[in-house]
């Protein structure tokens, strides 16, 4: 019964969730107070130093570009550790803002890898909610390029996130930040040591009245609430001189409101009702996420390792409101998947000499995913008019898949200024379709003077579709209803496979001011993306039989004692042609169309910028701004045409100051989107896009927070 009520009730759940997670967080904070086991603070910061910098020598970043944000630049920026990790991610070169809180790095639809402390996780049923707060988070890094050869499956960018430590961020808060459409945000936090371990655990409620982009450009959506709850736990000890153990158990539990519009027409007749009002619809989307990993760090002399098993569970459920979407659309669907992921990561480093460095590893995952659905349709005709007389098909199915990849690479220093780094990696997935590549990786940095640095490097890249995923609905039985597909056509999601192409230079014009220019090229085949094909609010993949995607990235900051600015420019291109797979999810004219010649891919935009600036002007004090700008994403048939251009600045303010109990108080004041900008994201027309979507309008925020 116990479990049949948390299914149900999801808000709920997080609200246990976060009370659980303060109480732990109260009663560490306590014991540690009372003067419980502790280990010398200096030891233990050079433990998990010395933890920190072996972990990155197994895991090498050499040739790939390296953009990292540090936690005293996401507090620094508006919003601060409040705002959710795509929008720190928005503030780096080549990074494209999209609806759902999706982005797009480089011209591509997802395919990111996301790493949590050099252990890769294995991906999830993503929706609209984030998984991980970012003031959980020491550092957060973006990798692209043509990665190094341990980096497999999803290697468009690297998505590095480095957890706050006891050690190195020892303290705890406990805040609330809120503001515009009804926006409320309690979260606590404590990182330290206690019994010789070195703790983190971060948690936080999120309540709002715009849970998803709205779909009209007003100031508040209808129907568009949202509660979530966030949860990360890490732990870690000295085993031994040698021997390092790390913990992390995270969840994310979020319920939606699906948001709606005014004065649709309705299409069809259900159960007698022909006139239904489109804001009365009341359709909602359930999400739920689950990891844990344990890590073992061990050197060996001149042998660095780490052996990692990892599980994640997810899980999304769309419950539509059935009888105005079959008055609307004539379809309505209840929809549930999950995913359970299982497996073990390792890898290894062996410095050789002083000109190699050996590096090898392997991924194991094995994968079940379930898809459940009830899905009310109406009959048709003879003459193929709808007849009201609706009806339930229902469909279950599980399926499970494997991925298994291993690497081999030789960093090899040929001269103190010129390093090159080869590598290759086999990968294998045993999942709707067997296949495997072997892939070839090569990548040379060179440092001609002190302040200039060259890198230029290839990828030969394997990306498995995304397993939890791929539907296997019939659909043969939806024939002869409101629901049919255009065509009967189905061939399986297959893996992409890529020759990647990337160089670039970075400059120190002096020695606070540092820029740069990247450019790539990748040519595609079998190229992924993804579209949201039904009322469901869950992307379905398909491949484009040949793509290429290419473009250049300009970045440059300058960074002093009280000064932080930056700004970043990105001209990129992504066309595709030939749908090869699910082209029953098209219509026959975009489809014929698209057959005949490349088409922009929905995700591209030709212009993505991205500026900011911190300034300590004084004691305790801090002002942050930040600015995006698109020059819109594809719409209008097969992509042809593109939305309108768009600028957004956010501003804030933050103080520090000695409160009455003689403890540290932290006061923010934010406004986003300060010139209170009307911009479409999406016009609900283009390849896979389903409803409008609109960025927020101008909202103001204040937060306080104590530490202790």
């Amino acid at each position: 019964m116990r479990r049949v009520k948390l299914a149900q009730r999801p808000g709920r759940t997080g609200l246990a969730t976060a009370a659980c997670i303060a109480g732990i967080l109260a009663a560490l904070s306590a014991a540690a107070q009372q003067g419980g086991p502790d280990l010398e603070l200096p030891e233990v910061v050079v433990e998990a130093r010395r933890a920190a910098a072996a972990r990155q020598a197994i895991l090498t970043r050499h040739g790939a570009r390296d953009y990292q944000v540090d936690r005293e630049t996401i507090e620094g920026l508006p919003g601060g550790g409040n705002q959710p990790l795509n929008q720190v991610l928005l503030q780096t070169p080549g990074v494209v803002q999209d609806s759902f809180g999706e982005i797009h790095v480089r011209g591509e639809h997802r395919n990111l890898q996301y790493r949590l402390n050099g252990v890769q996780l294995p991906e999830g049923l993503s929706g609209f909610g984030q998984v991980f707060d970012a003031r959980s988070l020491r550092s957060v890094s973006l990798l692209t390029g043509a990665l190094p050869a341990q980096f497999g499956f999803r290697t468009n960018a690297v998505i590095d996130l480095e957890t706050r430590s006891g050690a190195l961020d020892p303290g705890g808060s406990l805040g609330v930040y809120g503001g515009a459409r009804g926006l409320v945000q309690p979260h606590a936090g404590w990182a330290g040591m206690f019994g010789g371990w070195d703790i983190f655990a971060n948690g936080s409620l999120l309540r709002s009245q715009q849970g998803i982009e709205n779909p009209t450009n007003s100031r508040k959506a209808i129907h568009d609430n949202t509660e979530q709850a966030r949860g990360l736990f890490a732990a870690s000890r000295q085993l031994d001189d040698t021997t390092r153990l790390s913990l992390i158990a995270g969840t994310s539990l979020n319920r939606f409101q699906i948001p709606n519009s005014r004065g649709q027409a309705p299409q069809f007749t259900a159960n007698g009702v022909s006139d239904f009002d489109s804001a009365a619809l009341r359709a909602r989307q359930w999400e739920r996420n689950w990891f844990g990993v344990a890590a073992v760090q061990k050197s060996l002399g001149d042998i660095d390792l780490q052996i990692a098993p990892f599980i994640r569970y997810s899980s999304i459920h769309y419950l539509p409101s059935t009888k105005g979407e079959l008055v609307f659309n004539g379809v309505a669907s209840d929809v549930f998947r999950s995913n359970l992921a299982m497996g073990t990561q390792a890898d290894a480093a062996w410095r050789l000499n002083t000109a190699h460095t050996l590096r090898a590893g392997f991924q194991f995952t094995g994968e079940r995913t379930g898809f459940r659905t009830s899905t009310t349709v109406l009959p048709l005709d003879a003459d193929g008019n709808a007849v009201d007389n609706p009806f339930a098909v229902n469909d279950r199915f599980g399926r499970t898949g494997w991925l298994l990849g291993g690497y081999v690479q030789d960093e090899w220093r040929l001269t103190d200024r010129l390093t090159l780094n080869l590598g290759a990696r086999w990968d294998q997935m045993v999942e709707y379709v067997t296949a495997g590549q072997v892939s070839p990786r090569v990548n040379m940095v060179w440092q001609p003077t002190e302040t200039t640095t060259l890198h230029a490097g290839y990828a030969r890249t394997f990306t498995p579709p995304q397993f939890e995923l791929v539907s296997g609905t019939a659909i043969q039985q939806f024939a002869n209803t409101t629901n049919a597909a255009p065509t009967a056509q189905n061939d399986p999601v297959r893996p992409e496979r890529a020759h990647r192409f990337d160089a670039g230079v970075s400059q120190k014009l002096a020695p606070n001011l540092t820029v740069g220019i990247d450019a790539y090229y990748k040519d595609v085949r079998d190229l992924l993306d993804f579209g949201q094909f039904g009322n469901a609010l869950i992307f379905t993949p398909f491949n484009y039989r040949r793509g290429k995607v290419y473009g250049v990235e300009f970045s440059g900051s300058w960074r002093t004692e009280r000064w932080l600015t930056y700004a970043n420019l990105a001209i990129s291109r992504s066309a595709a042609t030939q749908i090869r797979s699910a082209q029953f999810t098209f219509d026959a004219d975009e489809l014929a169309y698209i057959n005949r010649k490349y088409v922009r891919t929905d995700h591209d935009q030709l212009y993505t910028g991205s500026a900011g600036a911190i300034w300590r002007g004084w004691d305790g004090g801090r002002l942050g701004a930040t600015m995006l700008y698109g020059n819109g994403l594809r719409s209008g048939f097969a992509n042809t045409q593109k939305l309108a251009p768009y600028a957004t600045l956010n501003l804030g303010v933050q103080q520090d100051f000695t409160g009455p109990d003689r403890a540290t108080w932290t006061a923010r004041l934010d406004l986003i989107n300060a010139f209170d900008s009307s911009y479409q994201l999406r016009s609900g027309t283009g390849i896979g896009v389903g409803a409008p979507q609109f960025g927020a309008r101008r909202g103001v925020f204040a937060g306080l927070a104590r530490s202790f």
